[in-house]
């Protein structure tokens, strides 16, 4: 009789994976779950997905992506070596979590953030510290001093925050990066959906600074979350070793290489789907307020809102929090919901097409009048 033995390292068999949102297979679902573009990418990405043919998939693809890291490099104003593309955000954050932190070290998330942060921790047997955000969400103004505390190595800042949607003003960040002692990653995923009023840009603290990392995606504000291609921003000293040592060989394929290309060339027309969003997500927050819904002050594609409060029917709002995600995910309506502190009487609710959010606000406004 053969034995089956575990060959999992002792950390991998501890620790529990990372949980995507639902992806349904069925027409007719109205995903308001993961945070998806609603409207496609542009006709210059479909033109540029026409032009592949068969026969060129044969070939290994450029290795580096330079055409996109030229693109991408004229676009930020910085050099060359300043750009790495990767399979989606989530290699990037791999990738610099192998490369700049030994097992054992630790990792600093603020939380509440993006599930997926520790568990890469776990996987490279990390200790990861978590930071609590003030009651707005908002970083604590000692927030560098308590990365230093804890002896971070590295600590990731989703921005705007994620699942909130609140925005940390580049000052603060700066602060932080000057002061704390390791490397800081600033996940850019969903900026391209931030008020132009802010005048928010990052990227000049790359040069100011030589431990700081932006993350920025083709997945939401380019509507390629089906591409998996993505792009890190720093100093030369932090994106040369993962170019050029740990980075897979051949991470990006060709057609990936070819519609980021593509999409990142023709952002103005990708624009105007940013303008969609922030004008419906404007008016959905307007619309859940007068049902009784509180929306943290989102600067992203979805809003972290949460229940009707002061009514005998709520004194229970994380059970009725969870009931609201079900009925709704009965009714062919997703969104989500995370079961964890500080967020269990809460929606993260992604903002979808006009029709999409009123077949929303229309059940909501429904179930509500009948409870």
């Amino acid at each position: 009789m053969s034995i089956s033995k575990n060959y999992e390292r002792p950390n991998i068999q501890r620790m529990t994976g990372y949980s995507s949102g639902e992806q349904p297979n069925q027409a007719g679902i109205i995903k308001l779950n993961t945070n998806e573009n609603p409207y496609p990418a542009t006709p210059a990405v479909a033109a540029a997905l026409a032009s592949i043919h068969v026969e060129d998939l044969r070939r290994y693809p450029q290795p580096l992506a330079n055409e996109f890291r030229q693109v991408a490099a004229e676009y930020h104003q910085v050099g060359l070596d300043n750009i790495i593309p990767t399979n989606g955000g989530d290699e990037l954050l791999r990738l610099i979590i192998t490369t700049f932190v030994n097992a054992g070290d630790t990792i600093a998330i603020a939380e509440p953030s993006y599930s997926l942060y520790p568990v890469l921790a776990q996987i490279q047997d990390c200790e990861v510290a978590r930071i609590r955000l003030q009651d707005d969400w908002s970083m604590p103004a000692d927030f560098a001093a308590q990365l230093n505390a804890c002896g971070a190595k590295l600590a990731f800042i989703v921005n705007p925050h994620a699942p909130s949607g609140v925005l940390t003003p580049v000052a603060q960040l700066q602060e932080i990066a000057a002061n704390f002692n390791g490397v800081l990653v600033i996940d850019e995923a969903y900026v391209d959906f931030i008020e132009p009023g802010q005048q928010y840009d990052a990227v000049p603290l790359i040069k100011r600074f030589d431990n700081v990392l932006i993350l920025r995606t083709m997945s939401k504000g380019y509507s390629l979350a089906g591409l998996r291609f993505a792009y890190g921003i720093g100093a030369s000293s932090l994106t040369s070793p993962m170019l050029h040592k740990t980075r897979d060989s051949y991470n990006t394929d060709m057609i990936s290489q070819i519609l980021a290309t593509a999409a990142l060339r023709d952002r103005a027309t990708a624009a105007l789907s940013w303008d969609k969003v922030r004008a419906e997500r404007t008016r959905v927050v307007a619309a859940l307020s007068t049902l009784g819904f509180e929306c943290a002050p989102s600067q992203s594609n979805f809003l972290l809102a949460k229940l009707p409060q002061g009514d005998i029917r709520y004194e229970n709002s994380e059970l009725m929090a969870r009931e609201f995600y079900q009925r709704l995910k009965d009714d062919g309506i997703l969104i989500r919901y995370f079961d964890q502190p500080r967020l269990r009487d809460k929606l993260r609710i992604t903002i979808g097409t006009f029709e999409e959010n009123q077949k929303l606000l229309q059940f909501l406004a429904s179930y509500l009048s009948k409870n």
